[in-house]
Parts: C-alpha cells; sequence; structure tokens
C-alpha cells in the first residue's frame, strides 16, 4: 500500500527552493539517474553487513544468558543451535518479503503494505526513538570500555572518558556513512573479517582443547525444565541474533538483490550460526559453567588460559568487533528513518538525498544525535529491557505479512516463494518465546507498553491529522528549506525518461 503524501513543505513554495533545485538538476547532467541511493552494495557487502550486525560484543563478553536459564551445557549449545535454525527460517520468510516489496525499511515497509500506516508508526517509532538508537550507544559504550581497559587493567575506566569515547566512536562513524556508502561498507568489511579472525582463532584453539580429551563440562547436569526458564534461554539466544534481517534495511542499495539478498541471508545466517555454536563449545572445553556464568568478560578468561603473552589482543578485537557493529548499525537504522520519511511518517527532510554524496545524510545525522542523547542516560539497558519484547513481536507481525498478503494480493510477484508451513512455524515460536517472558516480567512489561502506546498520541496529532494550522505548516516548510540548503540535500529523483 503505497501512501500519497501532501507535506506541508509541498504545498509551501517559495522561490529559496529554486536554487537547491537546479543545483540538483546540474548534478544530474549527462546522467539518466538523479538523485538518488545508488546501489552499491555487492553480495559480499552483504554478507559482512548481517554478520557485522548480528556479532557484536556479545559472544566475546558474556555468552552466560542462555546457560543460565538452560543450567546445563548440553542444553545450552542445543538452544544455540535452535536459535540459528530458527533465525535462518524467520531470514527465509524475509527472502520473500525482501524481493516482493523491494523497499528500504524492512519489516516497517511490510507492515506498512500489509496493515496500513498505524501499525506501521507504532513498529517505527519504537524502533527510531528507542530501540536502534540505544542499541547503538550501548555498542559504542562497550567499544570504549574495551578500548580503555588496557589502560585501567586493575580497575574500571572512569564513567566520562567511557562516554567521551563512545561519542567520537559514533561522531566517526556518522562522518564515514555520510561521506559514502562504499566508505562505510569498506568499514564494514574490514572489522567483520576482524572478528571472525578472533573468533575462529577461539574455536581454533577450542577444537584443539576438545580434541585432546577435554569434555568433562558437556554434560546435561542440572538441566532446568521449567517453561518459564526454557522460553528465557531461548530468548537470550535469540537477541545473539539479532540483526539476521538488517539487509533487507538497505535493499535499494543491494546489486541485484533478487539474486544476492537470499544468497546473502543463507550464507551469513549459516556462518554465524556455526561460529556462535563452536565458539561456545571451545569456551566450555577449558571454562566450567561456574566460571562462564562468573565472568564479565567469557573471552578474555579463555585467552588468559590458552593465549600466553598473545591474550591481549581479545580485547582489541572485541573493540573492532563493537566498532563495527555500531556501523551496521548505523547503516542500517538510517534507512529506516529514511523509508518512513518516504511515507509521511518522519519529517520531509529525513527523505532528502546529500547532491554529492549520494548518501541519506539527515536520516544518519539524526540518528546519530539521538544516540548521542541516549548516552547521558545512566540506565540505557533498562529502556531496551521495557522494549524488547516488542522486538520480537513485530518480526512476528512482519512474517505474518506473508501469508496474509498470499491471500490478499495473490498477484503481486514473487521470485521467491516460501512454503507456508514456515511463516506460520515462525509465528508460533514468536508468541512463545514473546509472551513467556512477558508474563515473567509483568512490571517491565507494562513499563514498555507504556512506551509503545506513547506513539498514539504522535499518530493522532501529527500524522492522521490533515488540516494543521496555516503557521505550523508556515514554520514546517521554513526549516526544511533551512535544514535542506544547509546539508545541501534534495528529495530523491527518479530516472529521467528519455
Amino acid at each position: 500500500m503505497v501512501h500519497s503524501r501532501s507535506t506541508s513543505a509541498e504545498k509551501i513554495k517559495t522561490p529559496e527552493e529554486t536554487p537547491l533545485r537546479s543545483l540538483a538538476e546540474g548534478s544530474t547532467a549527462g546522467d539518466d539517474e538523479g538523485v538518488c541511493l545508488k546501489a552499491k552494495m555487492t553480495l559480499t557487502n552483504g554478507i559482512t553487513v548481517i554478520v557485522g550486525s548480528i556479532i557484536g560484543s556479545g559472544i566475546f563478553v558474556s555468552p552466560t544468558g542462555v546457560l543460565k536459564y538452560t543450567g546445563s551445557v548440553n542444553v545450552a549449545l542445543i538452544v544455540w543451535t535452535v536459535s540459528g535454525l530458527f533465525s535462518m527460517v524467520g531470514a527465509y520468510c524475509y527472502a520473500e518479503l525482501g524481493c516482493m516489496i523491494s523497499k528500504s525499511g524492512a519489516d516497517y515497509a511490510y507492515i506498512m503494505e500489509t496493515f496500513g500506516p498505524f501499525l506501521a508508526f507504532i513498529r517505527l517509532w519504537i524502533e527510531c526513538m528507542i530501540v536502534r538508537p540505544c542499541s547503538l550507544a550501548i555498542v559504542a559504550l562497550t567499544f570504549s570500555l574495551y578500548i580503555l581497559k588496557p589502560f585501567f587493567p586493575e580497575c574500571q575506566p572512569p564513567d566520562e572518558s567511557i562516554r567521551l569515547l563512545a561519542v567520537c566512536c559514533i561522531l566517526i562513524l556518522t562522518f564515514i556513512n555520510c561521506w559514502d556508502v562504499k566508505w562505510a561498507t569498506i568499514v564494514q568489511d574490514t572489522f567483520t573479517y576482524a572478528k571472525l579472525f578472533a573468533l575462529f582463532a577461539i574455536i581454533i584453539a577450542g577444537g584443539y582443547m576438545l580434541f585432546t580429551g577435554h569434555t568433562e563440562h558437556f554434560t546435561f547436569e542440572d538441566t532446568k525444565t521449567e517453561v518459564t526458564s526454557i522460553a528465557l534461554s531461548f530468548y537470550s539466544g535469540l537477541f545473539a541474533y539479532n540483526g539476521w534481517n538488517y539487509l533487507n534495511f538497505i535493499i535499494e542499495e543491494l546489486q541485484d538483490p533478487i539474486k544476492n539478498l537470499p544468497r546473502a541471508i543463507a550464507i551469513s545466517c549459516t556462518l554465524v550460526t556455526f561460529v556462535y555454536v563452536a565458539t561456545n563449545v571451545a569456551f566450555y572445553t577449558t571454562l566450567s559453567p561456574v566460571e562462564v556464568l562468573g565472568s564479565e568478560a567469557v573471552a578474555v578468561a579463555f585467552a588468559n588460559r590458552l593465549f600466553g603473552f598473545m591474550a591481549w589482543t581479545i580485547p582489541v578485537f572485541v573493540a573492532m568487533s563493537t566498532f563495527g557493529a555500531v556501523n551496521g548499525v548505523l547503516l542500517t537504522s538510517s534507512r529506516l528513518f529514511y523509508a518512513g520519511a518516504c511515507e509521511g511518517q518522519m519529517p520531509e527532510i529525513l527523505t532528502m538525498i546529500q547532491i554529492s554524496r549520494l548518501t541519506p545524510t539527515p536520516a544518519v545525522l539524526v540518528m546519530a544525535l539521538l544516540s548521542l542523547m541516549y548516552l547521558t542516560v545512566k540506565d540505557i539497558y533498562a529502556l531496551i529491557n521495557y522494549v524488547g519484547f516488542a522486538t520480537w513481536l513485530s518480526i512476528g507481525v512482519s512474517v505474518l505479512c506473508l501469508p496474509v498478503l498470499r491471500w490478499t494480493q495473490p498477484d503481486l510477484a514473487r521470485p521467491i516463494r516460501v512454503s507456508l508451513f514456515w511463516p506460520f512455524l515462525y509465528i508460533i515460536c514468536s508468541l512463545f518465546v514473546t509472551i513467556v517472558p512477558m508474563i515473567a516480567s509483568p512490571v517491565e512489561t507494562g513499563i514498555g507498553c507504556l512506551m509503545i502506546f506513547s506513539s498514539v498520541p504522535v499518530y493522532l496529532v501529527f500524522i492522521a491529522w490533515k488540516r494543521k494550522p496555516l503557521f505550523f505548516q508556515k514554520f514546517v516548510a521554513w526549516a526544511t528549506r533551512s535544514l535542506q540548503k544547509l546539508c545541501v540535500v534534495v528529495r530523491p529523483q527518479k530516472k529521467q525518461q528519455h
């Protein structure tokens, strides 16, 4: 469902708009394309975006959530494996949706097409205003902590220093993402290879320990059988795989998406599942479950046992891993702002493209500014915990779009056609891992619901209410023009017809 937009900036035109328009026209002289997002990302870039976004700091720092709720190592490994397979099923469904609705924004675009603007805006609001900027701030703080740790070996680095370095990290990557998509993909490729190198070093060391007989921790002892514990273990496992759908957010910038999107999803999800399970096996060849649960940085404890004088490399690789993860979140999240603005549910300035760099500069800047604001919040993690269930609920709703669209729009072109068994399986499992933790944590769930429903008055005032006062329309038009001149951006243009 493509909604027509009639924004205030379009209604109120002044001669001040002329210079940027002519500049945009001049920038496309002799070219078949106007100012728009270019498809610069290859299959390899797509794989590194997904792998780099999924693998952050968690697998290095504290893979304890699954073990905490399963109780035994063997069941924890089963949960890690099933969570990876479950993510593959979701990614398989997203491959059909992405090839069918080839617009940036991923699940936001799919919900908009299937269920209309209201539910799509709720998804957009919670993701753009809380989940993505909070996640970006948290990963940037982890990066800072591991960069500073060697300088404070006996104590925790000062909080002010950690936050200041996190600011620098976000600002550097904001510049890169505003300057050139190609630069952003080079950063993503480089740091993804670095984190995979570190993880394979851990896997090889663990493999050596495994084949020399260190299998004493691989048992089913102390396994927890409560339904709540099982659900929470999968919740932790699936959270570690979060990011498998990020390539769908930037599908407009992927070369030959019908061929490369499903390939990138299949390769990256398989690779991450293998790496996660093998890394956990490696940890348990050397560290006991008690040591894993009690360690603040499992990979560092593992390296201190086996790597000797080279153990210092692990904190460096963790920092590199998180730096790449910050870049991946910034790259994909800014496209969610852009997609929302294209549907008229975000300020119009966020639809605009920098005329020479061809990047969604305003969207990148807004994402960065929100993340910097959240760096001033003491307990950012609490905000993520409050709305974490909404992420899986919305992904479940997105997968529900697949059978609904089969029924309501059977004639849509579907280059990939998924068996309906898989989306229904995914939806049932999503409800299980969403509802049980909600029952287990009713207070946090209640706070999260209030935060989510804060989107309703915003939708009613700024989107549903069409006849806004003239002074408000004039102010919005003036602000849009001013920001447009400041950033040297214009609306995306279609290919010229000859």
